[in-house]
């Protein structure tokens, strides 16, 4: 077990989204995506300033035109006027009028027979044009482009109603005018004052500006069409292979929750090696682990309620026999029986409390550097203060100069050793020589216990280390022992990250051999 490292406490709100904690991922997915296109369709407002653009510079052309125009006219006699005014006409693609000052019509293209401003009626439009029309207004009112007004015409004898004439003979400039035809499509006139003569005012339909706008959104509405449908495709099969698998596992999770562990198959998506996979085996693993620790609980708490019944039984007997025997030996020996079973449920209550105890408090537990050679060396030196039974012998065998530290909790490593040590000492028989030795193998520390006992079968070599499994000497009084001891012993080195196990003696000799293997601190 690594030590423990102090972090920060897990705070929900480090993690929350307000804008989104009641939305599922499927709809998050869609709107991030659905929002990414939104940028793309903000082209539409990018065309309308290309429009603009392009009328600015329709603009500024009429109004060279109309210059030019005005010059021409100014330097023609008057009987080459009218032939004049149709050549420009047909060379400009404009309508060309001229006004005298009083703003009467003096010469129109139009009358001279070029038609060549010849605005549509929306009402006779195929359908498609209605269509286009329609859009128009809509990406127009979204955009909040500016509405040109209505062209109107004015009557022959009233020139001075074009703002563009009246303009350019009180200033004499050459002001020009952007207007919407009926069918939306710009018309832009311009005019220029000529000396002593009156105002020339030319006038042209540009559809071909609304023709490349339409033609500019058409490929734009195909691209972002396209592209819509493919995000929305990829964002489904984003949000199924996110989604689908996460509401298996939660579903897994609930029905583990509600006490349904042992039925429950969590997926463990073995085909996937991202997050989801990974998340997916961690639940496995954790219902895995939950389904062994409650089988281990419910087993555990049966062994418990096994053991308690027969002291128990034993103490009521006696109890029972105390009410009516009449002989104070025999009372002696009851009572003697009842200390007995009292000293066992003790020992037997505390065992029970330490094992139950032992994972939580080993996870908890902050580990430090334990020289476990001087750890051994102080155990033998306190058990031989007491005495050793039987004349038994202890042998330690390491190198003083070997460093053999581990990363630990003391008093919990101490009593692991502690405990093989009177195992030995109790198997062993009088006289017998118990051998200890440490040494390092690799990145392990490697302790073994010998003794000269009878030794452990080779099919029991497993289940001594389960709980309240216990095989004493012949001449040990019975209930000296709770069975808990090896189990313990495991438990802890197993939550230093190490292992214990039984061995034959490499010598063939009867007894046991115990291996406690433990990970070193620092390797030389």
């Amino acid at each position: 077990m690594a030590p423990v490292i102090a972090s920060r406490t897990n705070n929900e709100r480090d993690l929350a989204l307000k804008w989104s904690n009641r939305v599922s991922l499927t709809p998050r997915i869609l709107a991030v995506n659905i929002f990414a296109l939104a940028l793309l369709g903000s082209g539409f407002f990018y065309l309308d300033s290309y429009r603009s653009r392009i009328v600015d510079s329709r603009v500024a052309q009429a109004r060279g035109e109309v210059r030019l125009i005005a010059q021409a006219i100014a330097s023609a006699t008057p009987e080459r006027r009218d032939l004049l005014v149709l050549s420009l006409a047909r060379d400009t693609g404009t309508r060309i009028r001229l006004y005298d000052e009083s703003g009467k019509l003096i010469t129109d293209s139009h009358d001279l027979g070029l038609r060549n401003l010849v605005l549509r009626d929306p009402d006779k439009d195929p359908f498609n044009q209605s269509t286009a029309r329609f859009l128009d207004a809509v990406i127009d009112t979204v955009a909040g482009a500016d509405r040109a007004p209505l062209y109107r015409e004015r009557r022959r004898d009233r020139g001075l109603d074009w703002p563009d004439v009246r303009t350019a003979r009180e200033t004499h400039g050459t002001p020009a005018t952007v207007w919407r035809a009926p069918d939306r499509t710009p018309v832009i006139t311009a005019a220029a004052p000529i000396t002593q003569l009156g105002v020339v005012m030319t006038t042209v339909n540009a559809r071909d500006i609304t023709q490349t706008v339409r033609l500019e959104r058409f490929r734009l509405s195909v691209v972002l069409a396209i592209v819509s449908l493919l995000s929305i495709l990829l964002s489904l099969f984003l949000a199924r292979t996110i989604v689908r698998p996460l509401r298996r596992l939660a579903r897994a999770a609930v029905r583990v929750r509600l006490g349904r562990a042992r039925e429950v198959i969590v997926p463990r998506l073995p085909e996937r090696s991202d997050e989801i996979g990974m998340l997916a085996r961690a639940i496995s693993d954790m219902s895995q682990a939950l389904r062994a620790r409650i089988d281990a609980t419910e087993s555990f708490a049966a062994d418990v309620t096994h053991e308690l019944k027969n002291p128990l039984a034993s103490l009521r007997s006696a109890v029972e026999g105390l009410s009516k025997v009449k002989d104070p030996q025999l009372q002696e020996q009851l009572l003697a029986i009842v200390r007995d079973d009292v000293h066992r449920l003790d020992r037997l209550i505390t065992d029970i409390s330490d094992a139950s105890r032992l994972d939580a408090q080993l996870s908890r537990a902050t580990f430090e550097p334990i020289d476990v050679g001087a750890m051994i060396a102080a155990l033998l030196e306190q058990r031989a203060t007491r005495g050793l039974p039987n004349g038994i012998r202890i042998l330690f065998d390491r190198r003083p100069d070997l460093s053999l530290t581990v990363l630990g909790e003391g008093s919990r490593l101490e009593r692991v050793f502690e405990n093989l040590i009177e195992n030995a000492l109790s198997f062993s028989p009088e006289g017998g020589l118990v051998t200890i030795s440490a040494t390092r193998d690799g990145e392990m520390l490697v302790v073994r216990m010998e003794d000269e006992g009878p030794g452990v079968p080779e099919a029991a070599r497993d289940s001594i280390f389960r709980r309240f499994h216990s095989v004493r000497p012949q001449s040990e009084a019975f209930g000296q022992h709770s069975g808990l001891g090896l189990a313990i012993a495991r438990t802890i080195v197993e939550g230093h990250q190490g292992s214990i196990s039984v061995e034959t003696r490499e010598d063939r000799l009867s007894g046991a051999r115990f291996v406690v293997r433990l990970p070193l601190a620092e390797c030389d």
